[in-house]
């Protein structure tokens, strides 16, 4: 029977149609047997045969050189020890950031697009210039420079430097596409000219954006050059490749553990500074 209210019928009520699962929606099955098609593959890519026979026996050596550092290669006045080493790895990161800053930043100008600035084919022929430098590997940027100056720090610096030349131009010209264009339009309207519209409107703004973005490279950096030495390039990446080799587990533990206190140092470092810049 219908329900009377103030005379009228009122019609039955609906049931509410039964929700349905949203891990049941078609499009995410899809996604998950895709995603589990990809795991499959990439498993079988890596040819993985199981461990070697003496890996008990390796995995303990390690064990007992984690346990026992060689604390007498923090610094034993050689020039060779470890906090040399760390010192060079840290000069190789420093000089490398401050050659992409160099470069990066008049290239962000060129790749950035903004309204009002004419320019078509520019932006897009640097920002492909960009995307190339960022797709070198740093070892392998490494490898060509050791070819072309010859081992030592400075191919390290090299390697480093243009490797980020690509990563901190486009990030730059992020931020320069970002800046809202009313202070630039005022200094126009006044009369002023470009280089002081850069002078007076931009680089006020920038100028701790990139700083912030010129740390946080920084400890990649640092990071990156920490393996280059492994290729001739200086740093501490020489003494573990030849630690390694010779199963010096002892050496091979006090190099890590002073790889590890270095970036956490300057992680915090670089953390307070970007902190103080924002």
């Amino acid at each position: 029977m219908t329900a009377l209210h103030d005379g009228k019928a009122s019609a039955p009520a609906t049931p509410a149609p039964a929700r349905r699962s949203p891990w049941l929606h078609p499009g995410r099955i899809a996604i998950a047997v895709a995603v589990v098609a990809l795991l499959v593959w990439a498993f079988q890519g890596i040819g993985f045969r199981g461990l070697g026979a003496s890996w008990p026996q390796v995995l303990a050596a390690i064990g007992r050189g984690f346990a026992e550092p060689d604390w007498a290669y923090v610094y034993d006045g050689s020039g060779e020890d470890l906090l040399s080493a760390l010192l060079v790895t840290v000069a190789i990161a420093f000089f490398g950031t401050v050659l992409a800053v160099f470069f990066a930043a008049p290239l962000a100008f060129l790749a950035a697009r903004r309204p009002g600035i004419r320019r078509i084919l520019l932006p897009g022929v640097t920002g492909v210039g960009l995307t190339v430098l960022r797709t070198f590997p740093d070892l392998i940027l490494a490898v060509i420079f050791v070819v072309i100056v010859g081992p030592g720090p400075f191919a390290g610096a090299l390697a480093i430097g243009v490797g980020s030349i690509g990563m901190l131009g486009r990030l730059f010209a992020e931020e320069i596409e970002k800046l809202p264009p009313g202070p630039d339009e005022a200094l126009t309207a006044a009369g002023a000219a470009r280089a002081h519209v850069l002078v007076y409107a931009q680089l006020p703004r920038l100028v701790p954006h990139f700083l912030s973005l010129a740390l946080n490279r920084f400890e990649i950096s640092v990071r990156s050059a920490a393996i280059l030495g492994m290729v001739g390039a200086g740093g501490i990446g020489t003494p573990i490749l030849f630690a390694v080799s010779s199963r010096s587990w002892d050496r091979v533990a006090i190099i890590l553990l002073g790889v590890v206190v270095t970036i956490t140092l300057i992680d915090a470092v670089s953390g307070a500074l970007r902190r103080r810049l924002r």
